[in-house]
């Protein structure tokens, strides 16, 4: 199959960018989308033009650094997946594709299609450290944890912190991402003794990011790959207030 493509080149933070024109052919539709950048570096390597910077790692859906925005969508025009779980055979032959990195003040161009997604970090390190015993792992049951609050929990583990939530809203909100971790630390036992000192300073530090505030469009939840509930958001907002009132008392 032929695609044409048209993705965002920006030499630094500081540099203007601009769409570029690239053609391919002969391309497989079982090729994932970066095997298909791949494809393209290859070919710029060889005419000695500069290759497209694009973040990646584990190329299995899980590292969460693969986010580019696909014709206007996160991630591409499939349901809850990552840009390397995407596949060729989801475009048409001879389709024009624009590639575009996440747009976000708070997520600045670093080159081409690689954006600082340090914010993020930021944001968990605020959390602080979780107050449990080290040495060797206790026993399964030592703690009680019902099934629902298991789930609960592993439901808002699962995000992987790719941003796309943040590239999706119209916001630019972190709401999404940062009530997942806030949530999946205070369902449980271990997290419930810094659950009040946690949220104030994640929160804090989300603003301090100059991310945007939420207002409850729900396309986070739409464009996320992991498919992360906006309910984690509500809890957020419970675990916020919770907080603030047992401040003043």
């Amino acid at each position: 199959m032929d695609l044409h493509l048209k993705i965002w080149r920006q030499k630094d933070n500081q540099s203007e960018g601009k769409l570029v024109n690239y053609d391919l052919t002969a391309l497989n539709p079982h090729m994932s989308f970066l095997e298909m950048l791949d494809t393209l570096n290859e070919k710029l390597i060889v005419q000695g033009d500069e290759p497209v910077e694009f973040d990646h790692d584990c190329r299995e859906g899980i590292c969460g650094q693969c986010g580019m925005m696909i014709n206007g969508l996160a991630h591409g025009p499939l349901k809850n997946t990552t840009t390397c779980q995407l596949h060729l055979r989801s475009f048409k032959d001879g389709e024009t594709v624009l590639i575009e990195p996440f747009r976000a003040d708070a997520f600045p161009i670093k080159k081409d299609l690689k954006v600082d997604r340090s914010a993020f970090d930021r944001i968990i390190s605020s959390g602080g450290f979780v107050s449990i015993n080290t040495g060797q792992a206790p026993d399964a049951t030592a703690i009680p944890i019902t099934h629902q609050i298991a789930e609960e929990t592993f439901d808002s583990a699962a995000c992987i912190g790719c941003g796309a939530c943040v590239a999706t809203c119209k916001n630019a909100s972190a709401a999404l991402f940062t009530s997942a971790k806030i949530t999946h630390m205070a369902l449980l036992p271990q997290g419930k003794e810094e659950r009040s000192n946690r949220v104030l300073h994640m929160v804090k530090q989300m603003d301090a990011e100059h991310f945007g505030h939420c207002s409850n469009t729900e396309a986070c939840e739409v464009e996320c790959p992991q498919g992360i509930s906006v309910l984690n958001i509500a809890r957020m907002n419970y675990e916020y207030s919770r907080a603030l009132f047992f401040r003043k008392k």
